[in-house]
């Protein structure tokens, strides 16, 4: 895939060889600056993929299953950590090492930002309030529709 904005060239793809060729191809018909990887482009900035072949099977997922019922517990009252958390139960019996790092990296965030959690005050009401949103084919994994939603009872949240 080559993306072209103005004087700017983005080639990407999944075959290092016809990548190799296409810039070749390229470079014989124009004159071309290769900056090699890609860090920024149209003023936005990329990072390398974090999950790189080297990573390994944990051989004893049990920590991070434990790690992972706590942020399940957790999303209770931080539904800002609700996808992030899901994403990674989804490995919760095949993890690997990037996975728990995720996972920890989750924890750190909590631990910087410890008052971001929703307050769930008691008091007597009998409004009910829902509100619910969705998105068809957004995981970038297994291309699911993502749907979200929010229950709240008076000023608590419910679900």
């Amino acid at each position: 895939m080559v993306l072209v904005y103005v004087d700017d060239l983005l080639i990407t793809g999944n075959n290092p060889q016809l990548l190799c060729d296409t810039r070749k191809d390229l470079q014989r018909k124009f004159k071309i600056k290769d900056v090699g990887e890609l860090k920024f482009f149209l003023g936005i900035e990329y990072a390398a993929k974090a999950f790189t072949n080297k990573d390994q099977i944990i051989q004893d997922p049990s920590s991070y299953q434990r790690l992972m019922g706590r942020l399940l517990y957790l999303t209770m009252n931080r539904p800002n950590l609700s996808f992030t958390v899901q994403v990674l139960g989804q490995y919760m019996h095949c993890s690997k090492i990037s996975h728990t790092e995720a996972a920890l990296r989750v924890v750190r965030y909590v631990k910087e930002a410890p008052g971001l959690g929703l307050l769930m005050p008691a008091e007597n009401t009998t409004k009910l309030l829902a509100y619910c949103d969705s998105d068809w084919g957004a995981c970038l994994e297994t291309k699911r529709s993502v749907t979200g939603y929010l229950v709240k009872f008076g000023r608590a949240l419910v679900s």
